[in-house]
């Protein structure tokens, strides 16, 4: 989760400098009063500076697009997905960018105006897979959360459960112990010795803790008061993630793998915990971070190495969407319906494809209600300066 991209997206060849060229026009605002068909009736640019219809990417293709395509583009708040691409901004390569210098002074201003913006400044594109099929354009959604769960800072009665920093030695075998083999194997647990940096009470709420990559913990200090810390993704075992729902399902032992559906059959089948466990060798390692004023109120730092904005940010395969681009999602089915401008901020190993994204659903019980039980088609656009 280390890697850096501009935030400007890049397209090959001749198209590269045609992009570029084009940034200045990032800086030049409408006036806030302007109306929206003065802001669109602007001059088409010369026909060697002409965007390209099709873009190839190392794992999608995006094909050229009108506005009026976009689901809902006319209702979106988007002075919420300000606070998203502010965070993509911060980083030192994009801060001084003609782009995000605009960026800037729209924060706050009319949602008119910010759309007004984008759509003389940028040009969608439907992102589509590269093969060809009878819905290119569709795609799946996801999502993820930060788990808030009560914790101690020792081992006691009712919170067993260890959530560890990284080994010393993680680096020197690659790959490290596998999940059972941490909770059997005497080398493991040696290097893993002092290492704990909490414990909880649920092996399940661990495993989710682990797949969710970050998570919150309510922890009592030694004065008797709480405090809440924040344990972000420090790495991994290295091994192969394996879905425990995918497991269950395969071996027919339930027809509901979300997380509560998991719960649920653990409740009926406690001496079965550990060897569902075992079947996802994939082990995350953690790092405490303190939970304060701004902190507070957004997600953990993502690949793109910002703070994930709840309901703004998603979770993408950089090869084909990169980090720090605008995107357009929609998806509608029976759990949530969202039409709006998001950025992609992160990735996961289970992200991949043209179209797949994990929506960042904030954290606590309402967002790990969504993220345990979103699966559904989406369709999505970026956004490409002119």
């Amino acid at each position: 989760m280390n890697k850096r991209h501009h935030l400007l997206l890049c397209v090959r060849g001749a198209a590269l400098a045609a992009v570029a060229g084009l940034l200045v026009s990032c800086a030049s605002t409408p006036r806030p009063e302007a109306p929206l068909k003065e802001a669109l009736a602007t001059a088409p640019p010369p026909a060697e500076l002409a965007p390209l219809n099709v873009i190839i990417k190392p794992k999608s293709r995006w094909v050229m697009a009108s506005w009026d395509t976009l689901p809902g583009f006319a209702n979106d708040n988007l002075n919420e997905a300000w606070v998203a691409w502010l965070q993509s901004c911060s980083r030192a390569a994009a801060a001084s960018s003609a782009l995000c210098q605009s960026v800037k002074r729209l924060d706050g201003q009319s949602v008119a105006h910010q759309r007004a913006w984008l759509m003389q400044n940028f040009q969608p594109y439907r992102v589509e897979s590269l093969q060809s099929s009878s819905a290119p354009a569709n795609g799946l959604l996801t999502a993820y959360y930060e788990p808030v769960l009560e914790a101690s800072r020792s081992a006691k009665a009712g919170f067993t459960v260890p959530l560890y920093a990284a080994p010393a030695n993680l680096k020197t075998r690659s790959p490290w112990f596998t999940r059972e083999e941490i909770g059997k194997t005497t080398a493991a647990q040696l290097a893993l010795k002092g290492k704990e940096i909490a414990f909880i009470a649920d092996p399940i709420d661990a495993m989710i803790l682990h797949i969710q990559g970050s998570g919150r913990l309510w922890v009592t200090q030694q004065d008797g008061s709480r405090k809440q810390i924040r344990l972000a993704f420090a790495g991994t075992n290295e091994q192969p993630y394996q879905s425990i729902g995918r497991w269950l399902l395969d071996q027919n032992l339930t027809k509901d793998a979300t997380w509560p559906g998991i719960k649920a059959w653990l409740a009926q089948n406690p001496k079965r915990t550990q060897e569902l466990l075992s079947k996802n060798p994939r082990y995350v390692f953690f790092k405490e971070e303190a939970l304060n004023g701004q902190a507070a109120l957004l997600g953990p730092k993502g690949a793109q190495g910002v703070p994930l904005t709840p309901g703004r940010s998603i979770a993408v395969d950089p090869g084909s969407i990169p980090y720090g681009t605008p995107v357009w999602l929609a998806s509608q089915g029976p759990q949530t319906q969202l039409q709006r401008l998001v950025m992609a901020q992160d990735t996961g190993s289970a992200i991949r494809g043209a179209v797949r994204a994990d929506f960042y659903a904030g954290s606590g019980d309402a967002a790990g209600e969504l993220a345990g039980r979103l699966k559904q088609d989406m369709t999505a656009w970026v956004l490409l300066p002119r």
